[in-house]
């Protein structure tokens, strides 16, 4: 596969790349501008074929392969029954907070954070309650756990909608910080919504923790919502899974997606199947790639624009970048999208620690990279 090869995306009816006006480099939603791999493209093509479009079913052995996955991957042993689909993780933990809280309960979740994370809350009148991660002197992301224990029991917290690997900041949490979590969460009988998208996508022999699969016990307060997406870049497509083990709980979310949500459409679970059978070695490539530009990303930016500070990205290809030591008089998103024409995420829209942050999507072919970082440097230096 070559991940340098340049994709004209213009006229692909592309969000990414038709947000902007034509002239701005867009590096901001996490959907990366690499082809698909090879399985995928061509089991849509030989479905296509088929020509017929009717309504459709889950592929035959797609939940065997991802039970199967589970158990490779995590050592977590997961049942069919415990598995469903549903089309996008966004729409997953907003149909789980509904299912698990009333009216004035609230939802807690880290921040910076994804920002649909905030609107769950607010659609199903529920209150948002952020929980921020502080950094401590290198620039890392760490959970102050004390802080969440007491907003939990002050403020009639009853789901904890957790990212990991964390976006935007790239943290993948430990082992201990995931037990640390659940513990709390246990005694406080708070349930777990886990945004697991980016899992696939981890660096320097990292290996993601589903937070199920802890223990039994955390496994029976979890919704686990994984999928291909981020992973084999078919984001478009809208195929997810859903994993709950605790059998009233999962009646609960099922019931409370009856007539609002079915399953995601039968070319995005064909495109899931072929991903996740016969994608790995596309994966592999894909992860030595990007781990690469990430390594780049973060040498460009300390040796060509050190006021900017790269938070160091364990997972997912989005780059969180402080901004700070710039000293601009104004947002920085829009001073590198008018001074630069370089369109990157404004750092606000992940809650009040974005402010003079942006983030980058850096799951793009290098000379994508390259002109970025030339564009933003000749735009400082023109001030």
């Amino acid at each position: 596969m070559n991940f340098n090869e340049m994709i004209d995306r213009q006229n692909t009816e592309s969000v990414k790349w038709n947000w902007f006006e034509k002239d701005v480099l867009p590096m901001w939603v996490a959907d990366m501008d690499f082809r698909s791999p090879e399985s995928v493209v061509n089991a849509l093509h030989a479905r296509v074929e088929h020509g017929v479009f009717g309504y459709g079913l889950p592929p035959a052995g797609l939940s065997e392969i991802l039970i199967r996955r589970m158990h490779e991957r995590y050592g977590w042993q997961v049942s069919e029954s415990e598995l469903a689909y549903v089309p996008g993780i966004v729409t997953g933990f907003n149909l789980a907070v509904r299912a698990v809280c009333q009216p004035g309960d609230a939802v807690i979740f880290n921040t910076p954070a994804y920002p649909p994370f905030f609107k769950a809350p607010q659609y199903a009148n529920l209150t948002a309650v952020a929980n921020p991660l502080y950094k401590d002197s290198s620039g890392h992301y760490e959970i102050d756990f004390d802080l969440f224990e007491h907003q939990i029991s002050s403020q009639q917290v009853k789901a904890y909608i957790l990212c990991n690997p964390q976006n935007p900041t790239g943290r993948v949490f430990t082992r201990t910080e995931l037990e640390k979590l659940a513990e709390i969460c246990l005694r406080h009988n708070v349930i777990i919504c886990s945004d697991e998208i980016h899992c696939d996508i981890v660096y320097d022999q990292r290996r993601h923790i589903p937070i199920a699969s802890l223990a039994p016990e955390v496994s029976q307060i979890t919704m686990t919502f994984m999928a291909p997406s981020k992973t084999y870049n078919i984001a478009g497509l809208h195929a997810s899974e859903v994993i709950i083990q605790n059998a009233e709980l999962n009646k609960r979310y099922r019931r409370t997606r009856a007539g609002i949500s079915e399953d995601p459409n039968i070319l995005a679970l064909v495109a899931a199947k072929a991903a996740y059978e016969a994608g790995e070695e596309w994966l592999q490539q894909a992860l030595e790639y990007l781990q690469a530009n990430r390594n780049w990303l973060e040498a460009q930016f300390a040796q060509r624009i050190p006021g900017i500070r790269m938070a160091h990205a364990e997972g997912t290809f989005l780059a969180w970048l402080d901004c700070t030591g710039l000293g601009l008089e104004e947002n920085p998103q829009k001073f590198f999208l008018e001074k630069a024409r370089v369109g990157m995420n404004d750092g606000l829209d992940f809650g009040d620690e974005g402010a003079l942050h942006v983030r980058m999507n850096f799951g793009t072919p290098r000379a994508n990279l390259e002109l970025a970082i030339q564009r933003m440097e000749s735009a400082l230096m023109r001030l």
